[in-house]
C-alpha cells in the first residue's frame, strides 16, 4: 500500500491514515489536486473547482482537527466533489444548462454538502453533468462531453458522469450522484467502479417539492463497495426535513460484514426482461458467472416479472420533468436542450389517471421484486446493454439490431429497476476485447443496502476488477 500513489489508494485507507497521523490531510489533498491538474483538461469531470489555497486550507484545519484529538467523521480529510445538480455554499449551480450559465455561487450548503463536510469530507468542486440530469450520458453546452478515462473517445455515462470519471482517473477517492434512470449505475458500469442506487431514504436531501416520492434517490459513488459503504456512512441517516429517511444507525455502513463467497445465492437474468444486450457484454457477464461459480458462490436462472415497468417508469419520470420545468419556465429560464422541454411537455399533458395507474403500478413491482428475492441475496442483471459508447453520440440508438428513438429507451436496464423501489448496486464485472469496462447490477432487499454492499465487497474481492487502472490517462 505505501507503494500505491496517494490518489490510487482506497478511501478508507486515506480516512484511516490520515486519523492515524500516518500521512496528512494536506499530502492527500495535495496529491489529487495534482492529479487534476494533470487530467482534468482531458477528461472534462469537473465543471467547478475552489481556489487551490481554499482546498489546501481546508485540509490543513482537517489536520489540525487531528492533532487536537478532536472527534473525526467517516470522511475526515477526504477530497470530494458534488454533482452539479445540488447546492454548495460558495460555488455556482449550473444543473449543466446553458440556462444557469450565470448562476451565482449558492448561498447556503444542501442538506447533501452539509453532511458531507460533517462527516469530515473536503468538498472541492461540483462533478460535471448533462442538462438538469437528463440522461445517461454526459454532455453539455457549460463543460461540454465529459470523457472516459478508459477510452477518452468515449463516454464516462451519466448523469453522474463527473464523479464517475473523477473516480476512475483517481482525481478523487469518493463522489456523490443522483439515480431515477441510471444515473450512479451506468457511468460506474461504463468507468468500472462502484455506485449504490439506495432503498428511497437512505440518503435524505431536503430538496423543494414532493419530499415523498421514491423515484430520484441520492447514492454514493467509490471504487469498491467498502469504500461506497463508508461514503454511505456519512451521508445516511434521520432528518425532519426527508420524510423518507429511515437510516437510525449509520454506523451499519462503516464495517460491512464479511461474506464467504460459498453463503452466497444470487438470482441470474440475462437481459432484464428481454431488452437487447450487446452480445460482447452478454460474454463478459457469462465469465463473471462462471468466477464466480468456481469461487462457491450459487446463481438460480430466473426471470422475474417487470412487464409494464416501461410504462411505470416512464409517466413517473416525465411527470417529475413536468413539476420540475414549469417552476423553471416560470423563473423566464430560457435555452434548454429540446428533450429537456419535450419531457416538460409530455409531462404537464400526463393525465392524472395516467400518473395514478404509473403510482400503482410501482407498488406492483416492487412486491413482485421482493417476492423474487425470497431466500436470495440478490439479482444479477446486466448493468447497461453496452460498453463505453462513442463521445460523439448523444445517446445510444441501436443495441443488437434494436433502435431507440428516444435517449431513455437505451437505458431501461436500469430504468425498470428503479421502479421495483429496491437498491441496486452497479460494479465491475470485466472487460471488453478492447479493454472497455462492462458492470453487473445486484438488486437487493428493500433497506437492505448494508447487506447488499458486503455482496458486492465479496464479489469484488472474487472478480478482482475494482482498482484497476484505466488505460486512456496517466497511471
Amino acid at each position: 500500500m505505501t507503494e500505491t500513489p496517494l490518489h490510487r489508494r482506497s478511501a478508507t485507507a486515506l480516512a484511516e491514515g490520515i486519523a492515524g497521523g500516518e500521512i496528512s490531510a494536506v499530502e492527500v489533498m495535495r496529491a489529487h489536486l495534482d492529479r487534476i491538474a494533470e487530467v482534468e483538461s482531458d477528461v472534462a469531470a469537473f465543471v467547478s473547482l475552489v481556489p487551490e489555497d481554499e482546498a489546501l486550507r481546508m485540509a490543513a484545519e482537517a489536520d489540525r482537527a487531528v492533532a487536537r484529538g478532536d472527534r473525526l467523521g467517516p470522511l475526515h480529510g477526504l477530497p470530494t466533489g458534488v454533482k452539479d445538480l445540488i447546492d454548495v455554499a460558495g460555488l455556482p449551480t449550473s444543473h449543466g444548462s446553458a440556462a444557469y450559465a450565470d448562476a451565482r455561487p449558492a448561498a447556503e450548503d444542501s442538506l447533501l454538502a452539509a453532511n458531507l463536510r460533517r462527516a469530515g469530507a473536503l468538498i472541492i468542486g461540483k462533478t460535471n453533468t448533462p442538462e438538469a440530469g437528463l440522461g445517461t450520458l454526459t454532455f453539455n453546452p457549460v463543460r461540454g462531453v465529459c470523457r472516459n478515462p478508459w477510452d477518452l473517445s468515449r463516454h464516462a455515462g451519466g448523469s453522474s458522469g463527473g464523479a464517475g470519471a473523477a473516480l476512475a482517473a483517481g482525481m478523487l477517492p469518493i463522489a456523490d450522484g443522483s439515480d431515477s434512470g441510471g444515473s450512479i449505475r451506468y457511468p460506474a458500469s461504463l468507468c468500472n467502479i462502484v455506485g449504490l442506487r439506495p432503498t428511497p431514504g437512505t440518503v435524505p436531501s431536503a430538496r423543494t417539492g414532493n419530499g415523498w416520492d421514491p423515484h430520484g434517490v441520492l447514492g454514493p459513488m467509490a471504487r469498491d463497495s467498502r469504500d461506497a459503504a463508508r461514503l454511505l456512512s456519512g451521508i445516511t441517516g434521520r432528518d425532519d426535513r426527508a420524510p423518507l429517511s429511515w437510516v437510525e444507525d449509520p454506523d451499519i455502513f462503516m464495517t460491512l460484514p464479511e461474506r464467504d463467497p460459498a453463503s452466497i445465492r444470487l438470482g441470474w437474468s440475462e437481459d432484464v426482461g428481454g431488452l437487447p444486450i450487446d452480445p460482447e457484454v452478454r460474454g463478459v457477464l457469462r465469465e463473471a458467472r462462471r468466477i464466480l461459480e468456481a469461487a462457491g458462490v450459487e446463481f438460480l436462472d430466473i426471470e422475474p416479472d417487470l412487464s409494464g415497468a416501461d410504462e411505470c417508469w416512464q409517466a413517473i419520470e416525465m411527470f417529475n420533468f413536468g413539476a420540475d420545468g414549469k417552476a423553471r419556465f416560470e423563473e423566464g429560464r430560457t435555452g434548454f436542450r429540446d428533450d429537456y422541454v419535450r419531457n416538460v411537455a409530455e409531462g404537464r399533458a400526463l393525465s392524472a389517471d395516467a400518473y395514478a395507474a404509473a403510482l400503482a403500478h410501482r407498488t406492483v413491482l416492487f412486491r413482485r421484486t421482493a417476492a423474487a428475492l425470497w431466500g436470495l441475496d440478490g439479482i444479477v442483471y446486466p448493468a447497461t446493454p453496452v460498453a463505453a459508447p462513442s463521445a460523439e453520440v448523444e445517446w445510444v440508438a441501436e443495441v443488437d439490431g434494436t433502435s431507440f428513438e428516444r435517449y431513455f429507451l437505451w437505458q431501461r436496464a436500469a430504468c425498470r429497476l428503479t421502479v421495483t423501489g429496491h437498491p441496486v448496486l452497479a460494479t465491475p464485472a470485466g472487460f471488453t476485447g478492447e479493454g472497455l469496462p462492462v458492470g453487473m447490477q445486484i438488486v437487493g432487499a428493500s433497506r437492505g443496502d448494508a447487506a447488499l454492499l458486503s455482496v458486492g465487497a465479496a464479489v469484488e474481492d472474487v472478480l478482482g476488477h475494482v482498482g484497476a487502472v484505466p488505460t486512456g490517462v496517466p497511471a
